[in-house]
């Protein structure tokens, strides 16, 4: 079995592809938990949670912001994320993230009768928590190189 095989990786939004490449691997925050894909990975389709997705690719990591979608890792050693949304570290504005994640703290705090809405807000909170993670985490870096 040939070692040295890379996963197609792609992420795609409503609005986009957002990312695109050959990479050594991809760990995704899934409902269960974070998981990381190698080459030759079983297939499995699981729901994507907002949190941070890392590729890997010849020592060095790439990080995205993330909220919701569902992945599929397919058996050719393919991996597809259709996401509610996504982007790169580099694209987070934290002021901005930061305003939304207050707004919508602000709005829980309100009280809600509708389960829909309240839900709605809730995922809003989550989606702002994880850019804001992802872009204090990474801010200052442009792809650290892994001691292997």
């Amino acid at each position: 079995m040939n070692e040295n095989k890379k996963i197609h990786f792609e992420i795609t939004t409503p609005e986009r592809v957002v990312f695109s490449d050959e990479v050594d691997s991809v760990s995704l925050p899934t409902k269960m938990g974070q998981i990381t894909v190698l080459p030759n990975h079983i297939p499995l389709i699981s729901s994507i949670e907002s949190g941070e997705v890392i590729t890997r690719k010849e020592g060095k990591e790439n990080y995205l912001a993330i909220s919701g979608g569902l992945a599929e890792v397919k058996g050719d050693n393919q991996v597809v994320v259709l996401a509610d949304t996504a982007e790169h570290f580099e694209e987070i504005d934290e002021a901005r993230a930061e305003e939304a994640r207050k707004r919508a703290e602000d709005l829980l705090k309100e009280k809600r009768e509708d389960a829909e809405d309240y839900a709605a807000v809730a995922a809003k909170l989550q989606r702002e928590l994880a850019r804001l993670r992802v872009a204090r985490r990474h801010r200052s870096q442009k792809g650290t190189v892994i001691d292997n």
